[in-house]
């Protein structure tokens, strides 16, 4: 539950990057800000651009409703309405309400007096989507390249672009994508439960502190990160798997254009073979 007292002590204006004190209030629980409108106008934009793509298709069903980019033919311009042009205008409303919603996050923080690391994750994320949907269309010349809006279709783009490059779990990129990801399970799973355990004492027994819990992994593995240092290493570990997850699609076409397994020929190549 949210503290009064403490809500009281952070609710005055200051702390907005733009428009000062225009829309520097609350809403219930919610505080509203400058880029809280820019995030509620993106996002309302969007969805409604969503439904009348939906509405041009042949289908409401929420599973197979598509909107596609623009065809290959239209490059890297633009297209008419129902041709990919509401794929783009979406797209923009997307990266609006996205970028919108981390400095949003940006004035929350500074009014809290913390620091940056909540909207600089949420970035991370943000760049994922830009580099799908931005960013590698640019390098590869046509807006045809990025994914549709819709869930099948989606899925069907991913498990197209995976063969397309054959074994796309070949790609060095996505090895260190997924091994940051199963890591960041690991390491938080470990931290969670650790933590559950020292809280949750059997009957009769004190709750355990901090100091147990790092004397656990001391004698498990030899060294314990401490409490603070488990977040940083959890943080740094999700930040990773979205970054290299980014780079693993990135150079897919614009820098890899044969089967992903054809790129560990160089092993085989090397000296020590012959």
């Amino acid at each position: 539950m949210a503290l009064l007292s403490f809500e009281a002590k952070y609710r005055v204006r200051g702390g907005t990057l733009v428009g000062g004190d225009l829309f520097d209030f609350w809403v219930g629980p919610f505080w509203v800000g400058f880029f809280g409108v820019t995030t509620f106008f993106f996002s309302l934009l969007g969805v409604g651009l969503i439904l009348w793509g939906a509405a041009l298709g042949d289908t409401w069903n929420v599973w197979r409703i598509n909107i596609a980019p623009p065809d290959l033919k239209y490059g890297l311009g633009l297209a008419p309405l129902a041709e990919g042009g509401l794929w783009q205008i979406i797209t923009i409303c997307a990266i609006g309400a996205f970028g919108s919603w981390a400095m949003r996050e940006v004035e929350i923080s500074r009014k809290l007096g913390m620091g940056l690391h909540v909207p600089v994750a949420f970035s991370m994320a943000i760049f994922a989507y830009v580099t799908l949907q931005v960013i590698r269309p640019v390098l590869m010349g046509a807006w045809g390249h990025a994914f549709p809006y819709g869930i099948f279709s989606h899925l069907d783009w991913v498990s197209n672009v995976g063969y397309q490059y054959l074994h796309f779990h070949y790609n060095p990129a996505h090895m260190l994508a997924v091994t940051f990801f199963f890591t960041t399970t690991l390491a938080l799973s470990l931290h969670g439960a650790l933590v559950l355990s020292a809280t949750n004492p059997p009957k009769g027994e004190a709750v355990k502190t901090p100091e147990h819990e790092n004397a656990f992994f001391r004698d498990t593995i030899g060294y314990s990160v401490g409490t603070i240092g488990i977040h940083r290493l959890g943080l740094f570990l999700a930040l990773a798997a979205v970054f290299w997850s980014a780079v693993c699609i990135v150079i897919s076409g614009p820098f890899w254009t044969l089967g992903w397994p054809e790129w560990w020929n160089w092993w085989l190549e090397l000296p020590i073979w012959r």
